[in-house]
């Protein structure tokens, strides 16, 4: 499946210490054309886990359109997974929330 630029997925997310993957939300950060160019789509860790607090984590705050069932955050724990094990489309962030993910991606990424 190919999702655009902020979409809510799920995946079946990897753990590099358990030799298993969990379904569950992430953050579609690739754009649509680099998602069918590449066959992959970069994507970011969503948690509801307030317990294990990143100094970067990015707070949800606008729920309604995520298909999230409970309060969550973006962690900017990434990785890539072919397009085929991309399981469902959820929702989409909000447009704060997009323009924050932009924002941060630029504060932590940037040359």
């Amino acid at each position: 499946m190919i999702c655009n630029f902020g979409a809510i997925v799920v995946v079946p997310f990897p753990f590099v210490e358990l030799p298993v993957a969990k379904r569950r939300p992430a953050l579609v950060l690739s754009s649509n054309s680099f998602n069918a160019e590449n066959s992959q789509t970069v994507l970011a860790m969503i948690t509801s886990a307030a317990h294990s607090a990143w100094p970067s984590d990015l707070a949800i705050s606008d729920a309604a359109s995520t298909g999230l069932l409970h309060d969550s955050t973006i962690r900017w724990k990434l990785f890539t997974l072919p397009n085929h094990l991309v399981m469902r489309r959820i929702g989409m962030l909000g447009d704060k929330d997009l323009q924050a993910v932009g924002a941060a991606a630029r504060r932590h990424f940037a040359a």
